[in-house]
């Protein structure tokens, strides 16, 4: 087994979950008879201040279409062009606002649908 460097280990622990860091602290312990309370509790305190700056940086977003206000013609065929829905399916989606038009979107993603949308005439709401 090739040997990890404390930078391999740490991007490692960077995207393991706070139960899945837990449950290796416990196997790590077991494994060389250690005590990590301390070190687990810094671990434990440092990654909600991670998760913190992850929620301020969201990179996926839901854009949903509030309504289609008057030009709701306008707003179906925005719909369609940027779902590649049928013309049935589009319409569908307009008449059941509010409704999510993307999940997971990327951030230039859902703005570039929202600002179309809205230049239709529509209202979107990014979450």
């Amino acid at each position: 087994m090739a040997k990890l460097s404390a930078d391999e280990l740490i991007e490692a622990f960077k995207e393991m979950t706070l139960i899945e860091l837990s449950d290796f602290v416990k196997q790590f312990e077991e494994v060389f008879d250690v005590t990590a309370a301390a070190p687990a509790a810094v671990a434990v305190a440092a990654a909600p201040a991670a998760e913190a700056e992850a929620a301020e940086e969201k990179s996926e977003f839901e854009v949903v279409l509030e309504s289609s206000g008057d030009k709701k013609i306008a707003v179906v065929k925005a719909v369609k062009a940027l779902t590649g829905l049928g013309l049935k399916e589009a319409k569908d989606l307009v008449d059941s606002a509010p409704s999510t038009i993307f999940e997971n979107a990327k951030k230039e993603d859902a703005e570039k649908a929202k600002s179309e949308i809205e230049a239709a005439g529509g209202t979107v709401t990014l979450k």
